[in-house]
């Protein structure tokens, strides 16, 4: 797997690291707006993610420094009915020390590229609250465009929250018939 940032190493994740991506992710729920699940799942139930994500053959990939995992992303199924068996949706998680430090950049190229080898044509970006203009922006430069805006769909906080909906065609996207 490739790596980002100097001191980052990005891997698949493995069974051994569900304690800090359980971590991870409970922070950004308790937190802030880009989960819009209002508790966090506990440890077996980030496994049982974890693993429907591997079972069905996507990318779920760690970020580490100094020997412990700070980011973490996945491509999930983006709906389950079979035609949408070639589109895929992103998550992307990075523990709050170690922000804006490109390790958010390092993990959603990296999945954008396990993503195309997996053979996936398109790739969707379901951002939580509209005013994340961080996740946006990163998206963005990844060749992400905004294909809609779903307003006030969430309440989270005390306080109605958009969806910004991100697209970015995979490999040869839709040019050529992929079975």
């Amino acid at each position: 797997m490739s790596s980002g940032p100097a001191e980052i190493a990005l891997r698949t994740a493995r069974e051994d690291d569900l304690a800090a991506v359980t971590a991870i992710y409970a922070l950004h729920v308790r937190t802030g707006t880009a989960s819009f699940e209002v508790q966090a799942p506990d440890e077996s139930e980030m496994a049982r993610r974890w693993r429907a994500v591997i079972e069905q053959g996507r990318p779920y990939l760690v970020a580490v420094s100094g020997g412990r995992v700070v980011g973490y992303a996945y491509a999930g199924a983006y709906r389950p009915r079979p035609a949408y068996r070639f589109t895929v949706e992103d998550s992307v998680y990075v523990e709050n020390e170690t922000r804006c430090r490109g390790i958010g950049r390092a993990l959603l190229g990296a999945l954008i590229e396990a993503s195309e080898t997996a053979g996936a044509r398109q790739m969707i970006a379901v951002i939580g609250d509209s005013a994340n203009a961080a996740s946006v922006r990163l998206h963005a430069s990844l060749g992400f465009r905004q294909v809609g805006l779903l307003q006030s769909v969430g309440r989270k906080f005390e306080r109605w929250l958009d969806v910004v909906l991100m697209q970015r065609a995979l490999g040869p996207s839709d040019l050529t018939d992929p079975e």
